[in-house]
Protein backbone atom coordinates (compact mmCIF):
# COMPACT_ATOMS: atom_id res chain seq x y z
CA UNK A 1 0.00 0.00 0.00
CA UNK A 2 1.07 3.09 -1.01
CA UNK A 3 1.89 6.20 1.76
CA UNK A 4 0.46 8.78 -0.33
CA UNK A 5 -2.50 8.71 -2.78
CA UNK A 6 -3.70 10.48 -5.82
CA UNK A 7 -6.68 12.34 -3.82
CA UNK A 8 -3.63 13.83 -1.49
CA UNK A 9 -3.15 17.69 -1.64
CA UNK A 10 0.08 18.25 -1.97
CA UNK A 11 2.15 21.52 -1.98
CA UNK A 12 5.25 21.78 -3.93
CA UNK A 13 7.64 24.52 -2.86
CA UNK A 14 9.63 25.80 -5.61
CA UNK A 15 7.39 24.49 -8.68
CA UNK A 16 9.23 26.87 -10.78
CA UNK A 17 12.65 26.01 -10.52
CA UNK A 18 14.71 23.19 -12.12
CA UNK A 19 14.07 20.46 -9.86
CA UNK A 20 10.71 21.79 -8.93
CA UNK A 21 9.39 22.00 -12.39
CA UNK A 22 10.64 18.06 -12.83
CA UNK A 23 9.16 16.91 -9.65
CA UNK A 24 5.98 18.83 -10.81
CA UNK A 25 6.12 17.21 -14.15
CA UNK A 26 6.81 13.79 -12.16
CA UNK A 27 3.58 14.04 -10.27
CA UNK A 28 1.20 15.05 -12.90
CA UNK A 29 2.54 12.02 -15.21
CA UNK A 30 2.05 9.66 -12.25
CA UNK A 31 -1.69 10.83 -11.70
CA UNK A 32 -0.75 13.17 -8.91
CA UNK A 33 -3.50 16.03 -10.27
CA UNK A 34 -4.29 18.24 -6.57
CA UNK A 35 -1.48 20.39 -6.73
CA UNK A 36 -0.50 23.18 -4.87
CA UNK A 37 1.51 25.38 -7.10
CA UNK A 38 0.87 29.28 -5.44
CA UNK A 39 3.78 31.82 -7.50
CA UNK A 40 5.97 33.98 -5.46
CA UNK A 41 2.90 37.07 -5.51
CA UNK A 42 0.40 35.34 -3.35
CA UNK A 43 3.04 33.01 -1.15
CA UNK A 44 6.21 34.97 0.09
CA UNK A 45 8.37 31.98 1.12
CA UNK A 46 10.49 34.33 3.27
CA UNK A 47 7.76 35.64 5.06
CA UNK A 48 6.20 33.55 8.24
CA UNK A 49 3.14 35.78 8.88
CA UNK A 50 2.25 34.83 4.57
CA UNK A 51 3.18 31.43 5.39
CA UNK A 52 1.26 30.73 8.25
CA UNK A 53 -2.02 32.19 6.63
CA UNK A 54 -1.55 29.96 3.48
CA UNK A 55 -0.74 26.79 5.41
CA UNK A 56 -4.02 27.50 7.77
CA UNK A 57 -6.62 28.21 4.71
CA UNK A 58 -4.45 25.44 2.40
CA UNK A 59 -3.83 22.38 5.22
CA UNK A 60 -1.72 20.49 2.48
CA UNK A 61 -1.73 16.70 3.52
CA UNK A 62 2.03 16.09 1.30
CA UNK A 63 4.74 18.75 1.03
CA UNK A 64 7.47 19.06 -0.97
CA UNK A 65 10.12 21.62 -0.02
CA UNK A 66 12.30 21.85 -3.21
CA UNK A 67 12.59 25.49 -2.78
CA UNK A 68 16.02 27.33 -2.12
CA UNK A 69 18.28 29.96 -2.63
CA UNK A 70 21.44 28.01 -4.75
CA UNK A 71 24.59 28.64 -6.36
CA UNK A 72 27.94 27.75 -7.74
CA UNK A 73 30.91 28.46 -5.60
CA UNK A 74 31.33 32.01 -6.72
CA UNK A 75 28.19 32.95 -5.68
CA UNK A 76 27.85 31.07 -2.28
CA UNK A 77 31.95 32.71 -1.45
CA UNK A 78 29.98 36.11 -2.39
CA UNK A 79 27.16 36.24 -0.25
CA UNK A 80 27.31 34.17 2.38
CA UNK A 81 24.87 35.90 4.68
CA UNK A 82 21.93 35.84 1.82
CA UNK A 83 22.09 31.93 1.83
CA UNK A 84 22.16 31.11 5.13
CA UNK A 85 19.63 33.57 6.14
CA UNK A 86 17.09 33.10 3.06
CA UNK A 87 17.34 29.21 3.11
CA UNK A 88 17.18 29.04 6.92
CA UNK A 89 13.41 31.36 6.42
CA UNK A 90 12.69 29.08 3.75
CA UNK A 91 12.73 25.99 4.98
CA UNK A 92 12.00 26.96 8.76
CA UNK A 93 8.76 28.52 7.44
CA UNK A 94 7.58 25.81 5.29
CA UNK A 95 8.59 22.80 7.76
CA UNK A 96 6.82 24.57 11.26
CA UNK A 97 3.81 25.30 9.46
CA UNK A 98 3.28 22.07 7.73
CA UNK A 99 3.41 20.46 11.30
CA UNK A 100 1.25 22.48 12.89
CA UNK A 101 -1.30 22.41 10.06
CA UNK A 102 -1.08 18.61 10.21
CA UNK A 103 0.85 18.02 6.95
CA UNK A 104 0.75 13.98 6.87
CA UNK A 105 3.67 13.52 4.95
CA UNK A 106 7.61 16.04 4.34
CA UNK A 107 9.96 15.56 1.96
CA UNK A 108 13.10 17.79 2.80
CA UNK A 109 15.85 18.34 -0.32
CA UNK A 110 19.16 18.71 1.08
CA UNK A 111 22.56 18.82 -0.33
CA UNK A 112 25.20 16.72 -0.67
CA UNK A 113 27.53 19.88 0.83
CA UNK A 114 25.86 18.87 4.57
CA UNK A 115 28.94 16.78 4.48
CA UNK A 116 32.21 17.51 6.12
CA UNK A 117 34.73 18.25 3.83
CA UNK A 118 37.30 15.82 4.41
CA UNK A 119 34.43 13.03 5.40
CA UNK A 120 35.87 9.46 4.18
CA UNK A 121 34.51 8.04 0.09
CA UNK A 122 32.04 7.66 -0.62
CA UNK A 123 29.40 9.47 1.83
CA UNK A 124 27.60 8.18 4.20
CA UNK A 125 24.55 9.60 5.75
CA UNK A 126 25.68 8.91 9.46
CA UNK A 127 29.00 11.02 8.69
CA UNK A 128 26.83 14.25 8.89
CA UNK A 129 28.77 16.77 11.56
CA UNK A 130 31.70 14.76 11.86
CA UNK A 131 34.06 17.00 10.65
CA UNK A 132 34.45 20.41 9.25
CA UNK A 133 32.48 21.45 5.96
CA UNK A 134 33.92 22.75 3.15
CA UNK A 135 34.32 26.93 3.30
CA UNK A 136 32.96 27.98 0.09
CA UNK A 137 29.56 26.88 0.63
CA UNK A 138 29.41 26.45 4.40
CA UNK A 139 26.50 29.16 4.91
CA UNK A 140 24.68 27.13 2.60
CA UNK A 141 25.19 23.44 3.91
CA UNK A 142 24.65 24.89 7.38
CA UNK A 143 20.97 26.41 6.62
CA UNK A 144 20.41 22.45 5.39
CA UNK A 145 22.08 20.72 8.05
CA UNK A 146 19.49 23.27 9.85
CA UNK A 147 16.80 21.74 8.17
CA UNK A 148 17.56 18.18 8.42
CA UNK A 149 17.72 19.23 12.13
CA UNK A 150 14.10 20.36 12.04
CA UNK A 151 12.52 17.57 10.56
CA UNK A 152 14.46 14.91 12.83
CA UNK A 153 13.57 17.29 15.99
CA UNK A 154 10.10 16.87 15.16
CA UNK A 155 9.87 13.70 14.13
CA UNK A 156 11.55 12.37 17.39
CA UNK A 157 9.33 14.62 19.87
CA UNK A 158 6.12 14.63 18.30
CA UNK A 159 6.12 11.76 15.13
CA UNK A 160 6.09 14.35 12.36
CA UNK A 161 6.61 12.50 8.97
CA UNK A 162 9.35 14.18 7.65
CA UNK A 163 12.31 12.81 5.41
CA UNK A 164 15.42 14.31 4.31
CA UNK A 165 16.59 13.53 0.90
CA UNK A 166 20.36 13.86 -0.20
CA UNK A 167 20.90 14.17 -3.97
CA UNK A 168 24.09 14.74 -5.32
CA UNK A 169 24.88 17.09 -8.34
CA UNK A 170 21.94 17.70 -10.41
CA UNK A 171 21.84 18.94 -13.86
CA UNK A 172 19.50 18.90 -16.65
CA UNK A 173 16.23 20.53 -18.23
CA UNK A 174 15.89 24.43 -17.02
CA UNK A 175 19.44 24.61 -15.17
CA UNK A 176 20.88 28.20 -14.55
CA UNK A 177 23.37 29.35 -16.56
CA UNK A 178 24.55 32.74 -15.47
CA UNK A 179 27.73 33.46 -15.23
CA UNK A 180 27.76 34.88 -12.13
CA UNK A 181 25.86 32.19 -9.60
CA UNK A 182 25.44 28.55 -12.02
CA UNK A 183 27.07 25.13 -10.79
CA UNK A 184 30.04 23.80 -13.15
CA UNK A 185 27.99 21.40 -14.81
CA UNK A 186 25.75 24.47 -16.47
CA UNK A 187 28.98 27.11 -15.96
CA UNK A 188 30.64 24.59 -19.00
CA UNK A 189 28.16 24.29 -21.50
CA UNK A 190 27.54 27.94 -21.61
CA UNK A 191 31.45 28.36 -21.95
CA UNK A 192 32.24 25.55 -24.64
CA UNK A 193 28.89 26.95 -26.20
CA UNK A 194 30.47 30.06 -26.32
CA UNK A 195 33.66 29.62 -27.46
CA UNK A 196 32.06 27.50 -30.47
CA UNK A 197 30.03 29.96 -31.64
CA UNK A 198 32.44 32.67 -31.51
CA UNK A 199 35.48 30.60 -32.49
CA UNK A 200 37.52 31.48 -29.54
CA UNK A 201 40.94 29.85 -29.76
CA UNK A 202 41.42 28.99 -25.62
CA UNK A 203 38.18 28.40 -22.79
CA UNK A 204 39.23 29.12 -18.71
CA UNK A 205 38.55 26.83 -16.35
CA UNK A 206 38.40 27.38 -12.72
CA UNK A 207 40.67 25.38 -10.69
CA UNK A 208 43.20 21.89 -11.78
CA UNK A 209 40.54 20.02 -12.39
CA UNK A 210 41.38 17.55 -10.41
CA UNK A 211 37.92 17.44 -7.77
CA UNK A 212 35.94 14.40 -8.58
CA UNK A 213 32.27 14.77 -8.45
CA UNK A 214 28.81 12.85 -9.24
CA UNK A 215 26.07 14.05 -11.55
CA UNK A 216 22.50 12.90 -11.33
CA UNK A 217 19.71 13.83 -13.56
CA UNK A 218 17.50 16.12 -12.25
CA UNK A 219 14.52 13.82 -13.73
CA UNK A 220 16.05 10.80 -11.80
CA UNK A 221 15.65 12.67 -8.61
CA UNK A 222 12.27 13.51 -9.39
CA UNK A 223 11.82 9.87 -9.70
CA UNK A 224 13.47 9.20 -6.06
CA UNK A 225 11.10 12.35 -4.92
CA UNK A 226 7.79 10.09 -6.05
CA UNK A 227 9.45 6.78 -4.85
CA UNK A 228 10.28 7.58 -1.54
CA UNK A 229 6.59 9.58 -0.89
CA UNK A 230 5.36 6.62 -1.91
CA UNK A 231 7.28 3.71 -0.33
CA UNK A 232 9.15 5.01 2.40
CA UNK A 233 8.03 6.22 6.07
CA UNK A 234 9.86 8.40 8.88
CA UNK A 235 10.12 5.05 11.56
CA UNK A 236 12.47 2.96 9.04
CA UNK A 237 9.76 1.28 7.10
CA UNK A 238 9.72 0.32 3.51
CA UNK A 239 6.43 -1.56 1.78
CA UNK A 240 5.57 -1.76 5.58
CA UNK A 241 8.34 -4.26 6.22
CA UNK A 242 11.02 -2.70 9.18
CA UNK A 243 14.61 -1.80 7.67
CA UNK A 244 17.87 -0.05 8.74
CA UNK A 245 17.71 2.75 10.31
CA UNK A 246 17.72 5.82 8.79
CA UNK A 247 20.39 8.39 10.12
CA UNK A 248 18.23 11.79 11.22
CA UNK A 249 16.02 10.52 8.22
CA UNK A 250 18.39 10.93 5.57
CA UNK A 251 18.46 9.18 2.25
CA UNK A 252 21.28 9.38 -0.32
CA UNK A 253 19.85 10.30 -3.64
CA UNK A 254 22.78 9.47 -6.85
CA UNK A 255 24.36 7.28 -8.94
CA UNK A 256 27.13 5.71 -7.16
CA UNK A 257 29.77 7.32 -9.33
CA UNK A 258 31.64 10.40 -9.87
CA UNK A 259 34.43 11.85 -12.55
CA UNK A 260 36.96 14.09 -12.35
CA UNK A 261 36.06 18.31 -13.55
CA UNK A 262 38.60 17.26 -16.33
CA UNK A 263 36.82 14.54 -17.39
CA UNK A 264 33.54 16.03 -17.50
CA UNK A 265 35.07 19.35 -19.22
CA UNK A 266 36.37 17.27 -22.11
CA UNK A 267 32.99 15.40 -22.54
CA UNK A 268 31.23 18.81 -22.80
CA UNK A 269 33.98 19.90 -25.34
CA UNK A 270 33.50 16.97 -27.42
CA UNK A 271 29.97 17.54 -27.64
CA UNK A 272 30.50 20.60 -28.63
CA UNK A 273 33.24 19.58 -31.16
CA UNK A 274 35.36 22.28 -29.79
CA UNK A 275 38.72 22.45 -31.02
CA UNK A 276 40.67 24.88 -28.92
CA UNK A 277 42.94 25.21 -25.80
CA UNK A 278 41.50 24.27 -22.38
CA UNK A 279 42.94 26.48 -20.12
CA UNK A 280 43.17 25.64 -16.22
CA UNK A 281 43.06 28.77 -13.90
CA UNK A 282 44.86 27.37 -11.12
CA UNK A 283 45.04 30.20 -8.71
CA UNK A 284 40.86 29.93 -8.41
CA UNK A 285 39.33 27.82 -5.51
CA UNK A 286 38.79 23.78 -6.55
CA UNK A 287 36.30 23.35 -3.98
CA UNK A 288 35.96 20.06 -2.24
CA UNK A 289 38.41 17.18 -3.56
CA UNK A 290 35.65 14.81 -3.35
CA UNK A 291 32.25 14.00 -2.88
CA UNK A 292 30.91 10.61 -4.06
CA UNK A 293 27.82 9.61 -1.95
CA UNK A 294 27.50 6.13 -0.50
CA UNK A 295 24.11 5.22 -2.19
CA UNK A 296 23.35 2.36 -1.03
CA UNK A 297 20.12 2.88 1.43
CA UNK A 298 18.15 4.00 -1.73
CA UNK A 299 19.89 1.08 -3.75
CA UNK A 300 18.15 -1.24 -1.14
CA UNK A 301 15.16 0.08 -1.34
CA UNK A 302 15.01 -0.48 -4.67
CA UNK A 303 15.55 2.43 -6.32
CA UNK A 304 18.39 3.16 -9.24
CA UNK A 305 19.29 6.20 -11.49
CA UNK A 306 18.08 5.66 -15.19
CA UNK A 307 19.76 8.31 -17.17
CA UNK A 308 23.82 7.23 -17.81
CA UNK A 309 26.21 10.84 -17.52
CA UNK A 310 26.57 11.07 -21.32
CA UNK A 311 23.14 10.55 -21.93
CA UNK A 312 22.13 13.43 -19.38
CA UNK A 313 24.79 15.63 -20.95
CA UNK A 314 23.26 15.38 -24.37
CA UNK A 315 19.93 15.97 -22.82
CA UNK A 316 20.78 18.50 -21.16
CA UNK A 317 22.79 20.44 -24.30
CA UNK A 318 19.73 19.89 -26.21
CA UNK A 319 17.69 21.67 -23.80
CA UNK A 320 19.74 24.30 -23.31
CA UNK A 321 20.11 25.47 -27.12
CA UNK A 322 16.17 24.64 -27.79
CA UNK A 323 15.63 27.57 -24.93
CA UNK A 324 18.55 29.73 -26.76
CA UNK A 325 16.78 29.23 -29.89
CA UNK A 326 13.27 29.66 -28.47
CA UNK A 327 15.10 33.23 -26.26
CA UNK A 328 14.02 31.51 -23.01
CA UNK A 329 17.21 32.21 -21.50
CA UNK A 330 19.67 34.91 -22.72
CA UNK A 331 23.59 34.44 -22.05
Amino acid sequence: MKLINKYNTIFLAGHNGMVGRSIKNSLLENGYHNLLLPDRKSLDLLNNDKVKSWFKKNKPEVVILAAAKVGGIEANNNYPADFLLENLKIQTNIIENAWKNGTKRLLFLGSSCIYPKMAPQPLKEEYLLSGPLETTNESYAIAKIAGIKLCAALRKQYGFDAISLMPTNLYGKGDNYNAQNSHVMPALIRKFYNAKANNNSEVSCWGNGSPKREFLYVDDLADACLFVLENVSFNNKFNNKIISNITDGIINIGTGSDITIKELTEIISKEFNYKGNIIWETSKPNGTPRKLLDISKATNYGWKAKTSLKDGIKLTIKHFTDELNNKTIRL
